[in-house]
């Protein structure tokens, strides 16, 4: 045995050494020298191939020859403050013309060569690299999206076969270059979106193929893609998106993930279709697909899927613009799935991680954007709700404002003595640092508390004199105070309406107020 280990080791003894002493006299001549070298090979190749097309014989050993230097390469991953170099001796845009010659005289090399571009290109853009020099980030990213870097990277990507091991990998490090130059600068997302990539990923996750790390880290860049933006969004509505998401989410509807991996991705396809929801066109394409009779049977249905459901209908149903969701949603029975969840949270949570409190911000929000939007019969039915079984959901709902007031009490109280504890050093107490405590203070449950409280006063003016009875009662039996819960409802206010007119503010402002003086 340990002969065999020692063969083993002077085995690999030859691959190994080189590597570290490539960077010992590795300097800016050599870096240059070896970029050259590059150039001369890859020009030396296209023209062996224009010379003989048909005939690789003759351009094989310079196809080899290229892929070796192309390895060589690695090694100025190491140094991002050399980049400058790759763009000034012109090798960044020779790189993307191996992905793929838009001369038709030249036959594209074969994959390898392409492959072996888009593993250099991965490591140079590695996120750590980039972040050890700006300045070398900058130059390089600059010049790969001069190049059309994403759009020749899907080309090359249409074009590899995934049922080769090489070629599935080689599709995997491209998706690790586009995660890596949005991670440097997100603002190309918008860009590479619209140069093929949104398209190829949606091809790429609706293809029937079993699921595999590639499937994953398409959910995984899709999601990213549609972070904060407006423009992709749009543009995933438009290719038909919506019901792409919703088909491939429509297999969790009666089965579990079986591995971690497929439920990271499910959990990915569910973050990419609350993304698209934040954009009021995708609210109907949703509706149109059928989005919400999907949720609505995974809520009842008990799957790891039901905690991301809740998530999914809360986005579609917020706001002024989730009004026609907020109706359908009573059409199709929704209100007999949603009220058993807000009487009780289900124990079942800890497997999809989601939390007590997230359960319950999530329903309440719902419930809260229904009275917001509801009109007529829909909303009569929605208010009988809370008179059934003699307002058990009243109560269930006075249950939840105690519980949660305390969280915030308890949460303020810290605050207040962090407060003193910095005037007492002498520390200003400037804007950003009150921001940072009303963070805190919403992640300790107020945001929680101001959505039960909007319930309790909507419901209190619903005219339904035995619900306001029922509210008030609890309040002074419980020895609470109508002053705080309007002192919550003022702040909730204050804060409403996020990138949303001014007109819309004042005119939400002033609705909510009207409500908080009949309470």
């Amino acid at each position: 045995d340990n002969k065999l280990q020692y063969i083993a080791i002077c085995l690999c003894l030859p691959l190994v050494i080189p590597t570290p002493n490539i960077n010992t006299f590795l300097d800016e001549s050599s870096v240059k020298k070896m970029i050259l070298t590059f150039e001369k090979r890859s020009y030396k190749n296209q023209e062996l191939r224009i010379k003989f097309p048909d005939n690789p014989e003759k351009f094989m050993e310079s196809e080899l020859d290229l892929n070796d230097i192309i390895q060589e390469m690695h090694v100025i991953a190491t140094m991002p403050d050399l980049y400058h170099l790759l763009v000034e001796l012109n090798s960044v845009h020779s790189l993307l013309g191996l992905l793929s010659h838009e001369n038709t005289d030249i036959l594209s090399p074969e994959p390898h060569v392409a492959i072996a571009v888009v593993d250099l290109l991965q490591e140079l853009t590695d996120i750590d690299t980039l972040q050890e020099s700006e300045e070398g980030a900058e130059v390089l990213i600059d010049a790969l999206l001069e190049g059309q870097v994403v759009a020749l990277l899907v080309q090359n990507m249409e074009r590899l076969d995934e049922q080769v091991k090489e070629e599935a990998d080689g599709i995997y490090n491209t998706l690790a270059i586009v995660e890596n130059m949005a991670e440097f600068r997100p603002g190309l997302c918008t860009e590479a979106a619209q140069q093929g990539l949104m398209q190829w990923l949606l091809k790429r996750i609706k293809t029937k193929m079993p699921f595999d790390a590639n499937k994953l880290y398409c959910s995984e860049i899709l999601a990213i893609l549609l972070q904060n933006n407006d423009n992709t969004r749009e543009l995933l509505g438009e290719m038909d998106g919506i019901d792409v998401l919703l088909q491939q989410l429509s297999v969790f509807k009666r089965h579990n993930p079986s591995t971690a991996e497929e439920q990271e991705m499910m959990e990915n396809l569910f973050d990419a279709l609350c993304s698209c929801l934040m954009l009021a066109a995708n609210r109907d394409r949703f509706l149109r697909g059928e989005g919400l009779q999907l949720m609505n049977l995974m809520l009842r249905e008990k799957k790891m899927s039901r905690t991301s459901a809740m998530k999914v209908l809360d986005h579609a149903m917020i706001g002024p613009e989730g009004a026609d969701n907020c109706h359908k949603f009573v059409d199709i029975l929704g209100l007999r799935t949603i009220f058993p969840l807000f009487m009780k949270t289900p124990k079942k949570m800890k497997k999809t991680g989601a939390s007590e409190k997230e359960h319950e911000e999530h329903v309440c929000s719902i419930i809260a954007s229904m009275l917001r939007n509801l009109k007529s019969q829909q909303r009569s039915r929605l208010l009988n709700k809370f008179t059934e079984n003699d307002c058990e959901k009243v109560d269930r709902l006075m249950e939840m404002h105690f519980k949660y007031l305390e969280a915030v009490q308890q949460a303020d109280k810290r605050i207040e003595g962090e407060k003193h504890e910095m005037v007492r050093r002498g520390e200003i107490l400037d804007d950003g640092i009150e921001d940072e405590f009303y963070l805190r203070r919403l992640d300790a449950g107020l945001f929680v508390l101001q959505l039960i409280c909007y319930i309790m006063v909507e419901i209190s003016n619903s005219g339904i004199s035995q619900l306001q009875q029922r509210v008030h009662q609890i309040l002074n039996l419980r020895g609470g105070s109508v002053k705080v819960v309007r002192h919550t409802m003022r702040e909730y206010a204050e804060s409403i309406g996020d990138g949303k007119s001014e007109e819309f503010k004042e005119a939400e402002r002033k609705r909510i107020m009207d409500l908080v003086d009949n309470f």
